[in-house]
């Protein structure tokens, strides 16, 4: 290979390159970013084998939560606490772009989030280590089995930037690191798996040029050998960021990092061969970074295959197979947070139902940020799926939305009191556009958007029961909603068969499951905010001073993490736990379960750990294990768990894994509430 065409696999462009229109031929170019049309991607990969070595492109797009199928959003699917439904979900979304012409993927995001002002916590897992592991792997692994390589993002520390504001620095301890960011990642590493660096500063070093960061820890200590690819224009930012002094400083120092693919900043295709000429890059660091692009080129069997059929495309979209998928995630993410008099399932007594709201009728926003090429026209509405459901029991609705999405105006307040009054019951369906969610999308207060509540505390002054669903990426405030409307339900962004998920809930075809991923805070002042903090010298005590409180606003979420209702109830008892001497297991916890209710229900068993006394100060109480079980009305089921020697660990400044032998306290139920209630010591 010639010094540029070894550069051009090193070069990611987009769509609007500024290498010039014959970049692909000429080898200045190895991978794509932003095309989502087949017949475009057939195009730039005819140009790429027509090129003096025929090398394929590596063709990339974020399929956060789907392709041309679009299912609820990343934290969404977390909610439903079921990591196989997720590795299920990303093998599909791969099967239905791999013939569009796409073999790589920036998604999973595995950022722990904790802060609901933070736009990108849409993308994630939530704020939960365990959770974010078992769905980072999840994610991964199904990439890989619809045979397009994950990208696992952004690496490292991301989801701490400073008051949630995107792009902003992070500062984070290495013990925070090892213990809270660094172990999705952890988990997830596996074949034809790359590693995005992110945007951000971390303890005062660009990520991309952070040498102890990508060189030490990913590829000496972890052993990864695989592609590490910017963030999109990271290695310019290292000049912005100021501590690179131009161009070139920036290009040797990222290379020095070990970052392999520039991600359309163009630094490496304008500067790379003549630091290398100069001598201040060593041709045997370019030499390996290529060494591992082609080697994900040869793992993903590019050079074999031949190129994507755009007919083949639109023949893989939207099978029954896939919207059967999304519409079962949509019924396992949305979580009930509230259900005052068994409002739901809505009773058959019921005659008129007014479906009121601006995000009832709207494909394009309930679609959800990094909708990759999902379309408005193919997603079937809340309006639509509760209309269509509603015929089957001979229900009228009437549809009023009160206002736009922005809701800045209250013109349309009064047709949708009317409608309210002349109803059995209201259907409220609030939210935050899509473009106040995702990348680049930070809050600085969490209310729903314009007038909003005026309409739901209209709608609640009618008298008429009324069932508010969220429409959003991230918990908004919901203090007074709380207060006024007996029903809540958390849609989420719920992706193309989101009206009829969400009417199977409603009407009771399907009893909701999920739970929350996140603590949902009564004010956007507790943000950050997360159950599982660190044991403070004053614990929280109500109506004490000099404790860990707000003097303004109980320091104690609207909802816990872990909470969600159903239709059901469910009974805990008997929780038991005893040692356990084997290899791998220390303990043997478990509980009773029983449906107490009358309809069937499937509840998300939750088991917390906390280490009593140790070296370091750990969290008061940390989710370790989860189980989904359904159960029929009066039916009981023991629910055991074997909770490991290494659960009970925490990571050292290093990474070392520090197991200490001491008490235990153990809690299973069904929030991150639940009393710990039980324990055992671990012997040396």
């Amino acid at each position: 290979m010639t010094l540029e065409e070894k550069i051009g696999q090193l070069v990611m462009t987009g769509i609007d390159s500024p290498l010039g229109p014959d970049a692909i031929e000429t080898g200045r170019t190895g991978s794509l970013i932003s095309f989502n049309d087949a017949a475009a991607i057939a195009e730039a990969q005819a140009k790429a084998r027509n090129s003096r070595l025929g090398i394929p492109l590596l063709v990339g797009l974020d399929l956060l939560h789907g392709f041309r199928t679009l299912f609820p959003v990343p934290l969404a699917e977390a909610a439903s606490f079921d990591p196989a439904l997720a590795a299920r979900n990303a093998e599909l979304a791969a099967r239905e772009a791999v013939p569009a012409g796409l073999n790589w993927t920036f998604a999973p995001m595995v950022d722990v989030g904790r802060d609901p002002r933070w736009g990108r916590i849409v993308e994630g897992a939530g704020e939960d280590v365990r959770l974010a592991m078992d769905f980072a792997a999840a994610r991964a692994r199904g990439f890989r089995a619809g045979g397009i390589a994950p990208t696992l993002k952004h690496f490292a520390g991301y989801g701490a930037v400073a008051g949630g504001r995107d792009y902003d620095a992070v500062s984070v301890s290495d013990y925070e690191l090892q213990n809270l960011h660094l172990p999705p990642f952890r988990a997830s590493l596996g074949p034809m798996t790359t590693v995005m660096s992110a945007l951000t500063v971390t303890n005062g070093i660009p990520a991309s040029s952070d040498v102890g960061l990508l060189r030490g820890l990913l590829r000496d200590q972890w052993k990864f050998n695989g592609v590490i690819v910017s963030d999109w224009g990271a290695i310019d930012g290292l000049v912005k960021q100021g501590t690179a002094q131009d161009a070139q400083d920036a290009v040797r120092q990222a290379m020095a990092a070990g970052v392999d693919i520039d991600m359309a900043s163009g630094f490496y295709a304008a500067h790379l061969a003549g630091e290398v000429k100069a001598g201040r890059i060593a041709m045997s660091n370019l030499d390996a970074a290529v060494r591992r692009v082609l080697a994900l080129k040869f793992e993903l069997g590019l050079f074999d295959k031949p190129i994507a059929d755009p007919d083949a495309a639109e023949k893989a979209a939207l099978t029954p197979e896939l919207r059967t998928a999304a519409r079962e995630t949509v019924r396992k993410s949305a979580v009930l947070l509230k259900n005052e008099n068994q409002i739901l399932p809505l009773k058959p007594d019921i005659k008129k139902i007014a479906v009121v709201g601006p995000f009832a009728d709207n494909a394009f926003e309930q679609l959800g940020p990094h909708e990759a090429r999902g379309r408005p026209e193919d997603a079937v509405t809340l309006l639509k799926g509760i209309t269509e459901r509603a015929k089957g029991n001979g229900i009228e609705i009437l549809h009023a939305p009160g206002c736009d999405v922005t809701c800045y105006e209250d013109k349309g307040f009064r047709q949708a009191i009317e409608a309210a009054k002349s109803s059995d019951l209201v259907i409220a369906v609030l939210g935050e556009k899509r473009e106040f969610s995702g990348e680049g999308a930070s809050r600085a207060f969490l209310d729903f958007w314009g007038r909003q509540e005026d309409l739901l505390e209209a709608l609640a002054a009618t008298g008429k029961p009324v069932v508010l669903v969220i429409v959003a990426g991230r918990p908004l405030d919901l203090r007074r909603a709380s207060e006024i409307v007996p029903s809540i339900l958390m849609a989420w962004y719920p992706g193309t068969e989101g009206g009829n998920g969400i009417a199977d809930i409603l009407f009771g075809d399907e009893a909701p499951s999920a739970k929350l991923p996140i603590s949902w805070p009564r004010s956007v002042g507790q943000s950050p905010f997360s159950y599982d903090t660190p044991a403070s010298g004053r614990p929280y005590v109500p109506d004490a001073r000099y404790v860990l409180r707000l003097i303004d606003e109980n320091p104690t979420p609207l909802y816990p993490f872990g909470h969600g209702l159903t239709y059901t109830k469910f009974a805990y008892s008997d929780l038991r736990v005893a040692p356990v001497q084997s290899m791998n297991s220390v303990a043997q916890a478990s509980i009773t379960l029983k449906n107490a209710g009358s309809r069937p229900g499937t509840e998300i068993v939750q088991l917390y750990v906390r280490d009593v006394v140790a070296s370091r100060v750990r969290p008061v109480r940390e989710l370790k294990q989860y189980r989904r079980v359904s159960l029929a009305p009066g039916q009981s089921e023991t629910v055991t768990f074997l909770v490991t020697r290494d659960e009970l660990g925490f990571r050292d400044e290093r990474g070392e894994l520090i197991v200490e032998p001491g008490d235990f306290k153990i809690g299973i139920g069904a929030d991150s509430t639940t009393e710990l209630a039980a324990g055992f010591t671990l012997e040396k």
